[in-house]
C-alpha cells in the first residue's frame, strides 16, 4: 500500500503540473494594417476559425483574443474591401503570441459604395446607434460644390439638415451644440468653414469616421447627444504619394509617405473663388464680397520607438476671411478659424493590457470688426482648451474586456467687445474639469453580451458634478438576428450661441453658479439582420429626455452689468423615433434607403405661454434614398433622393393699431399665430452624380466628377419673409434654398 500510494504521488507530481499547464490559456494579440501602405486598420475583424473567438481592432488597429485553449488554430482577419488573410499557429500553454497582420486590397471597389453601418465587426456591432462613414463614400456622393463629411452624415436615418446651406448635425432631436465633435481625439468647436456651408474636415485627409448617434459608452461624454469621432490618415508607410483634386470651389492637394520607422502626411485645402467672384463683382451683382476664402492644413508624423511603443504628433489649422460691404459706408471684417494639436503615445504593456495616453490643445477664434462710417465696433471671441486623456484596455479572455481612463483639463472662454476704441465689455472664463470612466464587456454565452460602464464628471465653474451610468446588451438569436437594447444617462456643461445661416459668430458659454449643467436619458433599442440578396436591416428606436437645458435669451437687448445666470433660458424637452435603414454594399448595384419617424419638444417657460412647442429641426418624417450603379469598369452613376417635412416656423396671423396711445406716436404690433406652430412646405431634392476612373498618362490614377445638385429645380423654401400693408393685410415673400439645378465639376489624381 505505501509503495503504491508513493508511485500515485510520483505520477501525481509529473503529471498534474501538465494538466494544469494544458489548462492554461494563450493569447493572441497585435496590429492590423493595409498592406500597400501599412496604414492602421479600424475595426477590422480577427477570428479563430470555428472556434467562435475573436475580436476587432481598436482606433490603434490593435486587436487581443485572450483565454485561448492551447492547440492549433487558424487565424482568419477580415476587413470590408480586403481579401481575407489566414494564418495558422500553434499555441502552448500560457503562450503570448504577437501576430501582426497585413491585409491586401481586393481589387473590387465594394469600399466606395455606401455609408457602413455597424455591421462590419464584431466590437461594432455590439454597439447601438453606431455608423461608419468611408472617405470614398464622402467623395463619391453628389455634393454642393465640394466633398464633406458632415453632408454626408446627414444622408443617414436620424441626421436631419437645417437647410441646404448648412452642414450642421441634428442628431436625433438635438441641437448641434449636443453633439460632440473629435478629430483624433481633440474636440473641434467650430467645424465649419463658409459660414456653416460645409466642414473642416479635408476628405483626403481623413481615415476613419464613426458616428454615434446616441446611448454611446462611457469613454465618452461630455454632451447630452451625440459623438462624431473622426481620425485623420497615419500616411503611407511604404512609398512616397499623393493626390490632386481641381474643383469649382475649392482645390486639395495631399502627400504622404515613409520615415524610418514611421510615416508623415501632409493635406492642404484652399477655396478657389475668386475668379468667381471677380466675375460676379465686375457684373455688378449685389452683394457679393471684396474677399473672401477659406483654407486648412492637416499634418500628421508617426513613429514606431519599439514594437510596443508608438508616437505620434496631429495638428490641424483653419481660417476663414471675409471683407464685405453690407451697405454704403458699412463694411464688415472677419475671420474665425480653427487650430487643434494632439500628442500621442500607445503603449503595449502586454498581450493584454493596450494603453494609449494624448495631451490635447483646441483654440476656436471669431474676430469681426464693423466698420461704420468712422466708427469701428470690434469684438475678439476665443475658446482655448488643453487637456490631457489616457485610456487603458484590458482582455482578460475572449469574454471579458475591462477599459478605463480619464479626460482632463481647461477649458478658457474670453470674449471683449471694443466700441470706437473703448471696451464695453470684456468676460473671461477659465474652468477647470475632469472625467473618469470604467466599462466593461462581458460574453455570458456565446449568443449574449453585456457592455456597461460608468462615468463620472465635473465642471470647475460652478463646482458641478455628475454620475452618469451606460449599459447595454445583445442577444444573438439562431438566424443571426441581433436583438439590442441600451440606455444612458449624459451631462454637458457647455451651450452655443449660433446662427444657423452663418457660422462665423459662435459664442460658447458654460455652467456657473446659479447656471446649472444639462442631462438627459437615453433609451435605445435595435433590430438588425440580413436579408436575402445581401441586404442588411438595420432598425432603431429611441426616447431621450433633456432636461436643465440652458440656452442665451434671445429677447435680451444689452447685458451690460446683468448678472451672469440672468442671460440664460431654462428650460427641458424631450424626442423619440424610429429609424429603418436597408443597405447593399457590394455588387454592380447598390446604396441604402433610410428613413426615420421622429418628434422632438422644447419647453422653456418665457416662450409659448410655458407649453412644449417644436424647434425648427423637428422633422416628422425624413427619407433618404442613396442608389450606385456601375455604368461599366470605369462609369458609376450616384443619385441621392431626399425627402422631410418641412421645419417649423412661427407665422404672423395679423396686426393691431394703438390709436391715442399715450406716449405719442402710432404704435403698430404684430399678432403670431402658435409659437413654430406653422410648417413650411415638405422639402424633397434629387441629386445626380456621375463618375469616371482610369489612369493619367500612364503615372496616375484619375477620377472625373460631373454632378447635378437639385436636378429637377425644386424650390424648396429657407424661410419666409413678411411685411404688413398699410390696410393690415399681411404679405408675403418666399426666400428659396437652392432653386435652380447646380452643376458642379472635379478632377482628381492618385499618384
Amino acid at each position: 500500500m505505501i509503495r503504491i500510494a508513493l508511485l500515485v504521488a510520483l505520477v501525481a507530481t509529473v503529471l498534474l503540473p501538465s494538466a494544469v499547464l494544458a489548462r492554461q490559456p494563450a493569447t493572441v494579440s497585435g496590429f492590423v494594417r493595409d498592406g500597400g501602405s501599412g496604414e492602421t486598420l479600424i475595426l477590422a475583424n480577427v477570428v479563430l476559425e470555428d472556434s467562435g473567438m475573436g475580436a476587432a481592432t481598436n482606433t490603434s488597429g490593435w486587436y487581443s483574443i485572450g483565454g485561448i485553449p492551447p492547440g492549433s488554430y487558424r487565424v482568419l482577419a477580415s476587413y470590408l474591401g480586403y481579401r481575407t488573410a489566414a494564418y495558422d499557429v500553434s499555441l502552448g500553454p500560457d503562450e503570448h503570441y504577437r501576430l501582426d497582420i497585413e491585409l491586401e486590397r481586393s481589387g473590387v471597389t465594394v469600399g466606395e459604395v455606401v455609408i457602413e453601418a455597424s455591421r462590419e465587426s464584431a466590437e461594432e456591432a455590439r454597439q447601438l446607434g453606431v455608423a461608419r462613414l468611408s472617405t470614398a463614400t464622402i467623395r463619391t456622393l453628389p455634393t454642393v460644390l465640394e466633398p464633406d463629411v458632415f453632408r454626408s452624415l446627414q444622408l443617414l436615418p436620424g441626421v436631419k439638415a437645417a437647410s441646404d446651406y448648412s452642414s450642421g448635425l441634428y442628431v436625433r432631436g438635438g441641437s448641434p451644440d449636443q453633439t460632440l465633435i473629435l478629430l483624433d481625439r481633440t474636440t473641434v468647436y467650430n467645424p465649419t468653414h463658409f459660414f456653416g456651408f460645409f466642414s473642416t474636415f479635408n476628405p483626403d485627409a481623413i481615415k476613419d469616421v464613426r458616428l454615434y448617434k446616441g446611448g454611446f459608452p462611457a469613454e465618452y461624454g461630455g454632451r447630452i447627444g451625440s459623438v462624431v469621432d473622426v481620425y485623420n490618415k497615419d500616411g503611407n508607410r511604404r512609398r512616397t504619394g499623393g493626390s490632386l483634386s481641381i474643383g469649382l470651389l475649392a482645390s486639395r492637394a495631399l502627400m504622404e509617405g515613409p520615415i524610418p520607422g514611421g510615416s508623415w502626411m501632409v493635406a492642404f485645402r484652399r477655396s478657389t473663388l475668386e475668379p468667381l467672384l471677380a466675375a460676379l463683382r465686375a457684373a455688378e451683382v449685389d452683394g457679393i464680397p471684396d474677399d473672401f476664402h477659406f483654407y486648412d492644413l492637416n499634418a500628421k508624423v508617426n513613429l514606431d520607438l519599439s514594437d510596443s511603443d508608438r508616437m505620434s504628433l496631429a495638428g490641424y489649422f483653419g481660417r476663414d476671411a471675409l471683407d464685405l460691404e453690407i451697405v454704403t459706408d458699412t463694411r464688415l471684417l472677419l475671420g474665425y478659424g480653427n487650430r487643434t494639436g494632439s500628442l500621442g503615445w500607445v503603449h503595449v504593456f502586454s498581450d493584454e493590457v493596450f494603453s494609449s495616453f494624448t495631451l490635447t490643445s483646441s483654440h476656436y477664434f471669431s474676430r469681426p470688426d464693423f466698420l461704420i462710417a468712422k466708427t469701428v465696433v470690434s469684438r475678439d471671441n476665443q475658446v482655448d482648451d488643453l487637456s490631457m486623456k489616457a485610456d487603458v484596455e484590458y482582455t482578460a479572455s475572449d469574454r471579458i474586456g475591462v477599459k478605463g481612463g480619464f479626460w482632463t483639463g481647461v477649458f478658457t472662454f474670453r470674449l471683449r467687445d471694443v466700441f470706437d476704441a473703448r471696451e464695453s465689455m470684456s468676460e473671461r472664463i477659465s474652468a477647470p474639469y475632469g472625467a473618469g470612466y470604467v466599462q466593461a464587456s462581458w460574453m455570458p454565452a456565446a449568443d449574449l453580451t453585456v457592455l456597461g460602464g460608468l462615468r463620472a464628471s465635473w465642471f470647475g465653474e460652478g463646482d458641478h458634478a455628475r454620475l452618469e451610468p451606460r449599459i447595454s446588451i445583445e442577444y444573438t438569436t439562431p438566424p443571426g438576428v441581433r436583438l439590442q437594447a441600451g440606455y444612458g444617462r449624459y451631462a454637458q456643461y457647455l451651450t452655443l450661441i449660433s446662427n444657423e445661416a452663418f457660422s462665423g459668430l459662435d459664442i460658447w458659454l458654460t455652467t456657473a453658479d446659479g447656471v446649472p449643467p444639462a442631462y438627459g436619458d437615453q433609451f435605445v433599442t435595435g433590430v438588425k439582420g440580413r436579408l436575402p440578396g445581401r441586404v442588411d436591416l438595420e432598425v432603431e428606436g429611441y426616447y431621450r429626455t433633456m432636461r436643465s437645458i440652458f440656452q442665451f435669451d434671445p429677447f435680451l437687448i444689452d447685458v451690460s452689468g446683468l448678472p451672469y445666470e440672468k442671460m440664460f433660458l431654462f428650460g427641458q424637452g424631450y424626442a423619440y423615433g424610429a429609424e429603418v435603414l436597408l443597405s447593399r454594399t457590394s455588387g454592380r448595384v447598390s446604396g441604402q434607403v433610410g428613413y426615420t419617424l421622429g418628434t422632438t419638444r422644447r419647453r422653456f417657460p418665457e416662450l409659448n405661454e410655458g407649453e412644449y412647442f417644436p424647434p425648427k429641426y423637428d422633422r416628422t418624417h425624413d427619407l433618404t434614398a442613396i442608389l450606385n450603379f456601375d455604368l461599366s469598369r470605369r462609369w458609376r452613376l450616384t443619385t441621392v433622393f431626399t425627402y422631410a417635412t418641412g421645419q417649423a416656423y412661427t407665422e404672423p396671423a395679423s396686426q393691431y393699431r394703438l390709436v391715442d396711445f399715450p406716449l405719442g406716436g402710432t404704435e403698430l404690433q404684430a399678432v403670431i399665430s402658435p409659437f413654430n406652430g406653422a410648417r413650411l412646405p415638405d422639402y424633397h431634392r434629387l441629386d445626380v452624380g456621375f463618375v469616371n476612373r482610369g489612369r493619367f498618362l500612364g503615372f496616375a490614377d484619375y477620377e472625373l466628377q460631373l454632378q447635378v445638385i437639385n436636378a429637377y429645380a425644386r424650390r424648396n423654401i429657407w424661410f419666409y419673409f413678411f411685411d404688413f400693408e398699410d390696410d393690415g393685410t399681411v404679405s408675403r415673400e418666399e426666400v428659396p434654398q437652392i432653386p435652380i439645378p447646380v452643376p458642379n465639376i472635379s478632377f482628381s489624381l492618385a499618384f
